[in-house]
């Protein structure tokens, strides 16, 4: 058995890793291994107790990720990746149809006990974001895990922003069979086409398919407004689901030409106008009570934990102009996915523009990540997508 390096924990630090939260602050530690970055390192007590295995960062605030809460002598080798892999996989059979899904996330760090990668399905591709070191290192058995339960094209997609991650030494490739571009995909039975060479994230926002949904539900000849359009997700749900015109708002030509394109894949571009502007100049354009239902799903404005007050300010101004712009009677679907922003500051910000827009507001649903996204209830860090659906007197 391997012999692990250990971090110790100052003396009454322990009680956040009992309680199985998987981050190890750089404050917490009385002595660090001499272990390189990514190394496996075991996370002991002030009193050597064994507490678990994690992935060491000696240079970034966050000093270590846990990825296996043991007392136990354990040894972490090649099979013990590929069952936790296989694991979420099965985890994803339980409820996503592959008959009307084909996209979907299918390893969401610590949501799967495996911090440090993001994993997406597209058709038959699966895109890899590996976000430390430690992920780096083990990079060849999680490929081959993925081999393993039957995706032949891996795509690996440097991730842009690092700010509470460690910088990795990575160029985006295909490190499997490549695929051409884009794929066609199918979300709920709605048709997308991806590229996960280009798009944002690893391709597309996973993460939303259930709001879409939702969307969907009630978009039957009314006119909706999505800003922040991106690839057009719920522009293209709300076509399909009968909408009387959809337009769709993005400060990004090249957002605005992907969306084009999908909802040319709807056979409803007749109902579709689209925009390249910035939204909040847009909306304050907008005709009073034009649009039925106005979505308002943003790019984190808090990138880090700086930018809460000025985020906060931008969530606010952004909802405001939407309450005074949506019908009378009219839906919004409104969204924050910085995670900085919790959803009780969220649903405060959100307050505060409905009291300044004097006008009657209801919140019909409280909206969050699909399953596919799931939340170690020990890291609440990653309930990162926060929504409401509110309705507007």
């Amino acid at each position: 058995m391997s012999e692990y390096k250990k971090l110790i924990l100052k003396s009454g630090r322990e009680r956040s890793l009992v309680n199985r939260h998987p981050w190890v602050f750089s404050g917490a530690v009385k002595d660090l291994p001499k272990a390189k970055n990514g190394e496996i390192i075991q996370i002991v007590t002030n009193h050597n107790e064994l507490l678990g295995y994690a992935f060491f960062a000696p240079n970034s605030q966050i000093t270590a990720r846990v990825f296996e809460f043991n007392p136990n002598e354990i040894e972490i080798n090649e099979a013990y990746w590929i069952d936790k892999i296989k694991n979420a996989f099965n985890l994803r059979k339980l409820f996503i149809n592959p008959m009307q899904t084909n996209c979907y996330r299918l390893i969401h760090a610590e949501g799967d006990f495996f911090p440090g990668i993001i994993a997406d399905v597209y058709a038959d591709v699966v895109v890899i974001q590996l976000l430390i070191k430690g992920t780096e290192l083990i990079s060849e058995i999680i490929f081959k895990a993925l081999n393993e339960i039957g995706f032949k094209h891996i795509y690996l997609k440097t991730k842009q922003n690092t700010q509470l991650l460690e910088q990795v030494e990575q160029v985006s490739r295909w490190v499997a069979e490549p695929k051409e571009m884009p794929v066609l995909v199918f979300e709920n039975g709605v048709k997308f086409q991806i590229n996960v060479e280009t798009g944002q994230k690893t391709g597309f926002f996973i993460d939303q398919r259930e709001n879409r949904r939702i969307l969907a539900t009630y978009s039957k000849g009314k006119k909706v407004l999505n800003t922040f359009s991106y690839s057009g997700g719920f522009s293209v749900y709300a076509l399909e689901a009968g909408a009387e015109l959809v337009h769709s708002v993005d400060s990004s030509k090249d957002a605005i030409e992907l969306c084009e394109q999908n909802v040319e894949l709807s056979g409803l571009a007749n109902k579709h106008k689209s925009y390249v502007s910035d939204v909040f100049e847009f909306l304050k354009e907008v005709e009073p009570s034009f649009y039925d239902i106005i979505v308002l799903d943003p790019p984190a404005f808090a990138k880090h934990a700086r930018a809460v007050d000025n985020a906060a300010r931008g969530y606010k101004n952004l909802n405001l102009l939407g309450f005074q712009k949506v019908k009378p009677g009219g839906l919004i679907f409104t969204y924050s996915c910085s995670q900085h922003i919790d959803k009780d500051l969220f649903r405060k910000i959100v307050f505060g523009a409905a009291a300044d827009a004097r006008r009657n507001v209801r919140i019909l649903q409280q909206l969050s990540q699909p399953e596919d996204h799931p939340i170690n209830i020990y890291h609440p860090e990653g309930e990162y997508l926060k929504g409401l659906l509110l309705q507007v007197d």
